[in-house]
């Protein structure tokens, strides 16, 4: 897989356990190993802009995910074809405010949010309570996995 991750922010962002977890993660929704994804930490200023732009909302939010190639989940034995998965844009400074709110560590929601986009550009959303459900309790299997492997 080719994930570029780029820090355009002014937050030290742990890349390595990143990287680690959008692989983890793309693994286990079966997707090709010539899967492209990229990965931008930006300040509040340009997160703003951008969701001004493509959400027509005020104020930076926590990320936002920029589908390509609409990549879907693959199948035991049957990963999605080779392609551009697509960019997430994530705010360290709205992540770490959310984090001390939700009372655990930065890196955290961090991961929490990769984990989200990455979701999005999959075409999981969560307008519907039932949508809702499905994703969330993706994501969260997908955390509660990596950080079981890690601790391994």
């Amino acid at each position: 897989m080719s994930i570029d991750i780029n820090n355009e922010s002014a937050i030290e962002v742990d890349e390595a356990r990143v990287l680690r977890l959008a692989e983890f993660a793309l693994d286990r929704m079966m997707m090709h190993p010539q899967t492209d994804l990229a990965i931008a930490f930006v300040d509040e200023e340009p997160m703003e802009a951008l969701h001004i732009q493509w959400m027509d909302e005020p104020g930076p939010t926590d990320v936002l995910s920029f589908p390509m190639d609409e990549l879907r989940p693959g199948l035991p034995g049957a990963p999605t074809p080779a392609g551009l998965l697509g960019d997430i844009v994530i705010c360290p400074q709205v992540a770490i405010r959310q984090a001390k709110t939700a009372e655990h560590e930065p890196i955290n929601e961090i991961l929490m949010l990769t984990t989200h986009g990455i979701l999005h550009l999959l075409g999981f959303d969560h307008a519907e309570p039932d949508e809702e459900r499905e994703m969330f309790g993706l994501q969260k299997d997908i955390l509660e996995a990596f950080y079981q492997l890690e601790n391994q």
